[in-house]
């Protein structure tokens, strides 16, 4: 066997260890929970302006002077889309945390 074959076994029985390790695990579910509620509620808040302009005239009326409820829910996306941006990254960071001690207690 080549060092590049035996290497590469290494390499995948190494993995297949961290990836059924508790730790491991653990990161998976935590980061699930954070991201697949974060996409639904943006998917939903980005779809609803077009769905809300094209089949209603709910978002017609004036909020502010000539200023419809329209144009507050398109820049109301700009806002949110930072929000999730900065939720993210602040989020990110322990996950980081979290798999340098995996990477850690596997000695990569």
């Amino acid at each position: 066997m080549s060092n590049a074959q035996s290497r590469t076994q290494s390499d995948s029985s190494r993995y297949s260890a961290i990836a059924r390790s508790a730790q491991f695990q653990s990161l998976l579910k935590r980061k699930r929970r954070f991201i697949v509620p974060m996409t639904v509620f943006f998917l939903a808040f980005y779809f609803l302006l077009p769905i809300l302009t094209s089949y209603t005239t709910i978002l017609n009326e004036d909020a502010i002077g000539p200023i419809s409820w329209a144009w507050l829910f398109a820049f109301a996306q700009f806002i949110m889309t930072w929000a999730l941006c900065i939720a993210y990254s602040r989020k990110a960071k322990k996950f980081d945390e979290a798999v340098a001690a995996i990477r850690s207690e596997h000695h990569i």
